[in-house]
């Protein structure tokens, strides 16, 4: 492959997979988050109330914690054409689903079960990861995840145009039909044009199937802790839906607290009985990886997806309640946030790879803490267009640590590439809910602190326990012969 990148060299077969596959987590994304922008429709349509409208939004995203811990372990086992493929076209049912539903309950139920859509993201990780090498990976992971991210925004600035002029009270319907059939379309012609890897190259897949291989009896031990979060993100959730929205009956609450924890201990035992010969047969030197590079690169997914999910929900009414904004134009400030995508999360990979993977994290970390704690300090006696700065640098470093992250994400072990980067993207997910929870507890200016003092503290995990790539890793064909393949 040439060392030079060229977005718009159509002739090489790599950025040509780059863009059908952006263009996947594009309408992935866009299904997932298309009711979000017609939620003042589908609320007048079917007579919902805010609470049924607020658990909409909270359902959407409960199933996607694990869902993309499962489709990160089917990823590596099927490859990403068919898992990509096959996302897509049932997103696409489940949204014509949706659209023709009546009530709230079906509504409630189809928006959990369109969850998995989100964990399309993970598939591209590996599929960009097959087609780009080392010095390339960040700026690729970079454009496949700030690109394909903005479907979120592609649907709330298309979907109540259509749903507006067309179909009269149905109009939403018809929007949500629509992007049911271009998710079913790009599905069939992702499976007809995508490749998994480059003519010649191996698809490595995992040695074993159920949890990620670890490689040490430490990592067995930091594994196991590790998946706790993703359990208490969901038990949050749980807990929302039963005490603050009255949805969920005690009972209830008790009955999915009681399947959680047993899930998680079957977890515990499938990890087990995938790993525990490493406690009696030491892993050869050049197979082993270091889980601990993986546990800090989710903290730090944790903090800057899960700033950017936090923020871009709180963003609009903090400018209408501390600045008396009117709604319209803090809908377009809050909108602003998310468009940084488009080039921040790039611009994290190329830093990534043009000074490495350790000093870029460091160096966006530092300015997330600093500058949420900046806006931590925001009362109503600071200028507007000095608040928007802020914000906006924010935003910039979480959306590019973001991109810092998935730049090294693909360097640590190839075979399990979808399973690690399904684990993170989880962390991104468990992130939001945390700090969701935060804000609903604490004052605004509060809420800040806390993600600049949850950044501050990630750093310190980064800078004393991140290792920057360097040398080989090291795959086994089936044939046992040892295959390097360089990180740096």
């Amino acid at each position: 492959m040439s060392d030079r990148f060229n977005l718009f060299d159509f002739s090489r077969a790599n950025i040509r997979t780059l863009h059908l596959t952006w263009m996947a987590f594009f309408v992935s994304f866009m299904v997932w988050f298309a009711h979000a922008p017609l939620m003042p429709f589908i609320r007048e349509a079917l007579q919902l109330t805010d609470l049924q409208t607020k658990v909409l939004l909270i359902l959407n995203v409960a199933i996607t914690i694990p869902a993309r811990i499962l489709v990160g372990m089917l990823v590596d086992r099927y490859g990403p054409r068919i898992l990509f493929s096959g996302i897509l076209i049932l997103g696409g049912l489940a949204s014509i689903f949706f659209a023709m539903a009546e009530d709230f309950n079906q509504l409630a139920l189809l928006r959990f079960f369109s969850g998995f859509v989100g964990a399309g993201f993970v598939v591209g990780i590996r599929m960009i990861s097959e087609w780009f090498p080392a010095r390339q990976t960040g700026v690729a992971q970079g454009i496949y995840g700030g690109w394909g991210n903005f479907g979120s925004a592609g649907a709330a600035a298309l979907l109540p145009f259509v749903a507006a002029s067309v179909g009269g009270p149905d109009g939403w319907r018809y929007a949500i039909i629509m992007t049911g059939l271009i998710s079913i379309a790009y599905g069939s012609l992702f499976y007809w044009r995508a490749r998994n890897t480059p003519k010649g190259s191996t698809y490595f897949k995992p040695k074993k199937t159920g949890a990620l291989e670890v490689t040490s009896g430490f990592d067995l031990v930091l594994y196991i802790i590790m998946n706790i979060p993703m359990y208490l993100a969901l038990g949050i959730l749980t807990w929302k839906l039963s005490t603050g929205m009255k949805l969920l009956s005690l009972t209830a609450a008790y009955t999915i607290y009681v399947v959680l924890i047993a899930v998680y201990l079957v977890q515990v035992w499938k990890i087990w009985q995938v790993n525990a010969h490493v406690l009696k047969e030491p892993v050869p030197e050049m197979q082993r990886y270091s889980f601990t590079q993986v546990a800090v690169l989710d903290l730090a997914y944790m903090v800057t997806f899960g700033t950017e999910l936090a923020v871009v929900s709180m963003l609009a009414l903090f400018y209408v309640d501390m600045f008396s904004v009117d709604k319209i134009t803090a809908g377009m400030l809050a909108g602003s946030y998310a468009v940084i995508n488009l080039v921040a999360r790039p611009a994290g990979g190329i830093l990534s790879d043009k000074f490495g993977r350790k000093v870029t994290l460091i160096i966006v970390f530092i300015g997330i803490a600093a500058s949420f704690a900046i806006v931590g300090q925001v009362d109503k006696t600071w200028a507007l267009p000095m608040v928007i700065m802020a914000a906006t640098f924010g935003g910039i470093f979480s959306k590019a640590g973001s991109g810092a992250v998935y730049a090294m994400v693909p360097l640590i072990q190839r075979r399990l590439t979808g399973q690690i980067a399904g684990m993170t993207g989880a962390y991104g997910n468990v992130g939001g809910v945390a700090f969701l929870t935060v804000l609903a507890m604490v004052s605004t200016p509060v809420f800040f602190m806390t993600i600049s003092a949850t950044a501050a503290v990630t750093l310190v995990f980064i800078a004393l326990f991140l290792r920057e790539p360097k040398g080989h890793m090291t795959e086994v064909l089936p044939d046992g012969t040892v295959q390097l393949i360089e990180v740096n």
